[in-house]
Parts: C-alpha cells; sequence; structure tokens
C-alpha cells in the first residue's frame, strides 16, 4: 500500500463501513478510505450486519454482491430497512440486469471488480457530497481543496486554477504519498491514456508555478517513475 501523509482531517469525518468478504479487497479498500481522511469499519459477511448498521451507524456502506449467506441484493433490503446509508455495490457481476436490479433496489452507486482505489474513493465522495454528508473540501497542510466550488487556495491564498488543473491537483491528493505515472494521470484526468505525455508536463509545471507562488514545492518529480504530492520535510 505504501506511505502516505496524514492528511488534515475534517472534524466530523463521514463513516462508512465495508462489506467484503475477500480480506485482500477489504484491507486494500478500508486504508483507502482512512487515507481519505474517514472513519472506516469492515464486515467479512453481512450475518450480523443489523447490529453493525446499530452500533457504527455508517453514512455509506461499500457492499459487495457475492457475499457467503445473505448476498449484498438481500442485505441492501436490510439496509433500506434499518438505516438511510448510501449504498455502492461493489460486485464483479457487470451485467446489465444485475446493475439495474441494484439501482432500482435503492443502490446509490455500482462498482465493477477490478477497479481503481481512488476511483473508488472519489465515487465514495461524490455519493456522500449528494447526500450533504461531507465537507466539500479538503485540506493537506496549508492546501484547501474544494471540487464542488470549484476552488483552491494556499496559505490563506486563494489560487487561479484551470478545470484541468483542478482535477489534476485532486486526483495527485488522492494519491498523495504516492508516486503516479504520466500514464496513470491521462487516465484518472484526462480519460484517456493514449495522449502525448508532454501533455502532463505542461500541466505540471504551470499547476507547480501557482502553488509554489504561494509556498514550497509539494508536487514532486519521481525521476524516471511520475509525480508525487507530499508535503515539505519539517525543519
Amino acid at each position: 500500500m505504501g506511505t502516505t501523509d496524514p492528511p488534515t482531517r475534517p472534524s466530523a469525518s463521514a463513516r462508512v463501513l465495508v462489506v467484503e468478504d475477500e480480506a485482500t479487497i477489504r484491507a486494500a479498500v478500508e486504508q483507502a478510505l482512512v487515507d481519505g481522511g474517514f472513519v472506516v469499519g469492515g464486515r467479512g459477511h453481512g450475518g450480523d450486519l443489523e447490529q453493525v448498521l446499530a452500533g457504527f451507524r455508517p453514512d455509506l456502506v461499500i457492499l459487495d454482491i457475492m457475499l457467503p449467506g445473505r448476498d449484498g441484493f438481500r442485505l441492501l433490503e436490510v439496509i433500506r430497512e434499518h438505516t438511510d446509508a448510501a449504498v455502492i455495490l461493489l460486485t464483479a457481476r457487470d451485467g446489465v440486469d444485475d446493475r439495474l436490479r441494484g439501482l432500482d433496489s435503492g443502490a446509490d452507486d455500482y462498482v465493477i471488480k477490478p477497479f481503481l482505489l481512488a476511483e473508488l474513493v472519489s465515487r465514495v465522495r461524490a455519493v456522500l457530497r449528494r447526500r450533504g454528508r461531507v465537507p466539500t473540501a479538503v485540506q493537506y497542510g496549508d492546501l484547501v481543496i474544494d471540487e464542488q466550488s470549484g476552488t483552491v487556495s494556499r496559505a490563506g491564498g486563494v489560487l487561479d486554477l484551470t478545470a484541468t488543473e483542478l482535477r489534476l491537483l485532486s486526483y495527485l491528493f488522492e494519491e498523495r504519498g504516492r508516486t503516479v505515472t504520466k500514464n496513470q494521470i491521462l487516465t484518472q484526468v484526462w480519460g484517456y491514456d493514449d495522449y502525448d505525455p508532454n501533455i502532463v508536463e505542461v500541466h505540471i509545471s504551470g499547476l507547480r508555478r501557482k502553488l509554489e507562488g504561494r509556498g514550497p514545492r509539494i508536487v514532486h518529480t519521481v525521476r524516471g517513475l511520475g509525480y508525487r504530492l507530499s508535503l515539505p520535510e519539517p525543519r
């Protein structure tokens, strides 16, 4: 998983419950959510879901469909009976009928395995934002990013970023402390990986210039690998 610098977390973090029977996937998802500033709980089955819902009181449940015992569709009914938590279905089944069944049963979103952890965390934020459950702004050191309003500030000063620079910075924030390649950036920010990789260098350069107008460098080049967002070492 790698080591990430801890973000400055909101005072009232949203609570996310992960119900997934594959331990490796569950652990990776839980860690990505913790790194994202969420309060996280996990279960490998839904046998005690009623008690977990009452005790943990999740704002959102990430729910695998193919579970031992009661499957995800049955557990979705349980969630709807006992709480108003948002639900993201997580499954390897990509048939249209399954997706429609889940959404018609009250799921808020549907993510198909395999998936990128950054994408899943972004979807969690998006669903919770629509429900008014999380602050729209996230903070990392002296950097504050508010994707909903489209504003970014550093050290108290608002930065004039383009829409692409905002998407780029938001992606680097989601992967903070980790090195991402140019192809990963192209896929996540532009939606394609067949653009000229030089476009990444151009936008990184512009973003750096604006960020460094308000403080020390936080977008670093990892030679031969890519880029990493990380806070300056304390002096």
